[in-house]
């Protein structure tokens, strides 16, 4: 059965993604500034790089405002609606050429990159759904569990491995090595009167 869908606030996960992306526009309008070989200022990263950090900043948010908007228009999250906020996110990213031909082609590039991007899962590695994960490590828990008398026979004793009846023979291989007797001490608040 399928999970009731949730709308999504797109005006906060649009502010959310543009910021994202403003703020990675910055950074490589920052390093462009940085390898310049003329004397730039330091205010050249914003008049130099405006159209960097506008166009980094504008083509996540066309992203998150369409595809998240045809979600809730059509109360699915598929990859229709990831393909089409692709294809307006290619387009922002084509406007500078100032070329249709190229709006539309980055458009549809962006566009079938993220509808099978969300058809394979959201996954770059395979296509198949994620399992639960609590499942998983109840699997491997289950399936990979040693018994402790086979880690104890493994490892031996001491070191925080303390099996059944480890004081006792504690105490036997002291007494039989050193000679002497060790005396259990408890450590309550009555034992130590």
């Amino acid at each position: 059965m399928a999970k009731p869908y949730v709308p999504h606030d797109v005006l906060d996960e649009t502010a959310k993604t543009s910021l994202v992306g403003l703020g990675s526009g910055f950074f490589i309008a920052a390093i462009q500034n940085a390898l310049s070989k003329r004397n730039v200022g330091a205010m050249s990263v914003f008049t130099r790089g405006a159209p960097i950090i506008g166009i980094c900043a504008a083509g996540p948010g066309a992203y998150a405002f369409f595809s998240r908007t045809m979600m809730n228009l059509r109360e699915k999250d598929d990859a229709w609606a990831a393909a089409f906020g692709g294809f307006m996110c290619g387009s922002v990213l084509g406007l500078p050429f100032r070329r249709t031909p190229i709006v539309l082609a980055l458009g549809a590039f962006v566009g079938t990159a993220q509808g099978l991007f969300h058809v394979t899962g959201g996954r770059l590695d395979s296509f198949y759904k994620e399992e639960d994960e609590f499942e998983r490590k109840e699997t491997i828990r289950r399936t990979t569990r040693l018994p402790v008398e086979q880690t104890v026979a493994e490892l031996g004793e001491g070191r925080g491995i303390r099996p059944p009846g480890y004081e006792e023979r504690r105490r036997e291989r002291i007494k039989e090595k050193y000679g002497f007797e060790v005396n259990p001490v408890t450590a309550t608040a009555e034992g130590s009167q």
